[in-house]
């Protein structure tokens, strides 16, 4: 892991405003949705790769019992800025998601890699994130990856306007032959389809519950979405719901989560 990538993008990117939109709201609902479908009411939960809080908090206003690690201190103060600001009482500690020693086994009701396996190029360091992951939650605890999948930066990016950025990516050996995005720290973001999270998990001896779209088309039409009246939104946000599950269609999603327990 490159940490001085990672702290020089997020100490430049507004972080705690990106699931304010009404598009970028899609995937914080259904996230949220499925945490609170699997943590019990009251459970302990570790949110690794924090960020500036916006699960925690929301998950603590919620009763749960949240513990938040994340690696950019930048993050970590705009975190304890909005604990301030809405009273929550959270304990925030600066550190990695590959190592999560301060925490004992089998501790947590639930675990959130939001963030980390985004960073992540090899597949030593994934599995030894799902590992550390594995170790602190308790034997009936759910354990929630998510990953940015791979067709919709190929379609989003590669593809949009006049195609130019494919040629580029061709022409530089950005992409396999198969069109799979090979991805260098400096990209900032890892890539995956669904057989590479099927082999992280069979490696990790983690066994999937459920993985969901949770954002599905909201990047393809997004400008739509934050246009729409309330009554269209919600009536969005009610589809979304009703099809994010939906096998034949995680992989066109750009953030998936998939929710796990161990073997």
């Amino acid at each position: 892991m490159n940490n001085s990538y990672i702290t020089d993008y997020y100490n430049s990117y507004n972080e705690d405003e990106r699931t304010k939109s009404r598009h970028g709201s899609v995937e914080f609902i259904t996230n949220m949705k499925y945490i609170r479908s699997y943590v019990p009411q009251g459970g302990k939960i570790l949110d690794v790769g924090a960020g500036t809080g916006v699960y925690s908090i929301a998950l603590a206003m919620d009763g749960y019992d949240v513990h938040a690690l994340e690696l950019v201190e930048h993050n970590i103060e705009v975190f304890r800025s909005n604990l301030a600001a809405c009273g929550a009482e959270i304990p925030v500690e600066q550190g990695n998601a590959m190592d999560l020693s301060r925490f004992p086994d089998e501790s947590f009701d639930g675990v959130l890699l939001f963030g980390p396996l985004y960073h992540l190029y090899t597949e030593e360091e994934k599995l030894l994130v799902l590992s550390e992951a594995k170790r602190v939650l308790k034997p009936d605890g759910r354990l929630f990856a998510a990953y940015c999948m791979n067709e919709a930066t190929i379609i989003h990016y590669c593809f949009q306007g006049d195609g130019s950025n494919m040629l580029d990516c061709l022409t530089k050996g950005m992409v396999t032959a198969d069109y799979h995005c090979i991805s260098q720290p400096a990209d900032l973001f890892e890539m995956v389809r669904l057989e590479d999270i099927d082999r992280l998990n069979q490696k990790a001896g983690l066994e999937r519950v459920k993985i969901v779209a949770s954002d599905l088309f909201s990047l393809y039409i997004r400008d739509q979405i934050d246009s729409f009246s309330d009554a269209a939104y919600h009536a969005y946000i009610n589809y979304h719901l009703s099809v994010c599950e939906r096998g034949d269609l995680i992989g066109a999603t750009n953030h998936s989560l998939d929710i796990l327990r161990k073997k």
